[in-house]
């Protein structure tokens, strides 16, 4: 059976960084979830507004669907999303049994601080409070596990071989 790992948690917290290094460790399709957001949602956030839940809604069901191509064709993938809320996680792993979930939890200070140094980015620092808000941690009866981001990429990395 495949595997379907949804790398998530707030901007900045490193899912990019953890779901390309976890692509490469188990030879996984990797997807970004950003690449998935509408044009309007790209340049709603541009401008500083966060997300509705109508806004996010078709966002999540464009990764509920690859997710559901790679279960049919067999192949293990890994790809990015907030996901931050349960309802969220509900949509995107409803119809796909292969899905696990890891949240990435890192410290408030330094998600500032990650976001104040980073470019080339449509999502400003501005609306890590939203996401901060937003958030509902994982709940123990889903499919997946926390891990506190501590160390390089390298260590944190381990810590989810560790889980899968």
């Amino acid at each position: 059976m495949s595997t379907t790992v949804i790398v998530m948690g707030v901007s900045g917290s490193g899912k990019t960084t953890l779901a390309q290094d976890l692509s490469k460790a188990r030879g996984w399709t990797y997807a970004e979830g950003d690449d998935f957001h509408s044009q309007a949602n790209v340049e709603k956030m541009r401008s500083g507004h966060p997300l509705t839940d109508e806004d996010r809604w078709p966002w999540l069901r464009s990764i509920a669907a690859w997710i559901g191509e790679r279960e049919e064709a067999g192949e293990s993938a890994v790809v990015t999303c907030s996901a931050l809320k349960r309802a969220y996680r509900d949509l995107l792993a409803q119809d796909n049994p292969s899905v696990v979930f890891c949240e990435l939890k890192v410290p408030d200070e330094v998600l500032q601080e990650r976001l104040a140094h980073r470019e080339g980015h449509y999502m400003p620092a501005s609306l890590l409070r939203s996401q901060l808000d937003t958030l509902e941690d994982l709940h123990p009866d889903e499919r997946g596990f926390r891990v506190r981001v501590q160390g390089g990429p390298a260590q944190v990395l381990d810590e989810v071989l560790r889980h899968l």
